[in-house]
């Protein structure tokens, strides 16, 4: 497996092999964010084939509630679902904390939604602490051209970044 900066010749097949929501591209969105220097999009790769992505947002949570000033890694995804519990999203996070450690940051954040005790034990796994609960705010136009609103329960979680792996 590798992982990698998302380019933009990534962008169709990250569409093609992990989908994304609704009418546009989420993963050309979020290459547009990497483009405007908001965020790094990385993506994971097995046998040329895309199998999971994050964005480590340099700009951090969005989330009004969410006061803390530190870069949040978000949308961790690994597909298909028989590929998780491999590692993949633990790399995609170690790679994203590398990010930010290239930085010198010394503190990351990551969101899990409440309903995710999956994830939640990830990220516990690997040294993120609960911070505070929040609501996730995000909108997407869907297929049929209707713009969904989604309210999704959360709590930001941060680990402070070891100055070494």
């Amino acid at each position: 497996m590798e992982i990698t900066v998302c380019g933009a010749a990534d962008v169709a097949l990250l569409d093609r092999y992990l989908g994304s929501p609704g009418a546009t591209s989420f993963h050309a969105r979020r290459f547009a964010r990497q483009e405007a220097g908001e965020c790094t999009y990385l993506a994971a790769w097995q046998d040329g084939r895309p199998v999971g992505h994050t964005e480590m947002r340099w700009l951090g949570c969005a989330a009004p509630e969410v006061t803390v000033d530190c870069p949040e890694i978000g949308g961790l995804g690994v597909r298909p679902e028989g590929l998780r519990s491999r590692g993949i999203g633990t790399a995609l996070i170690r790679a994203a904390e590398d990010l930010a450690r290239g930085r010198g940051l010394t503190v990351v954040g990551i969101g899990v939604g409440r309903d995710n005790p999956r994830a939640a034990a990830l990220y516990d796994r690997l040294g993120y602490r609960p911070l505070l609960d929040y609501l996730d705010r995000y909108s997407y136009e869907d297929h049929d051209g209707t713009t969904r609103e989604c309210v999704d329960p959360c709590t930001f979680l941060v680990k402070e970044l070891p100055s070494g792996r």
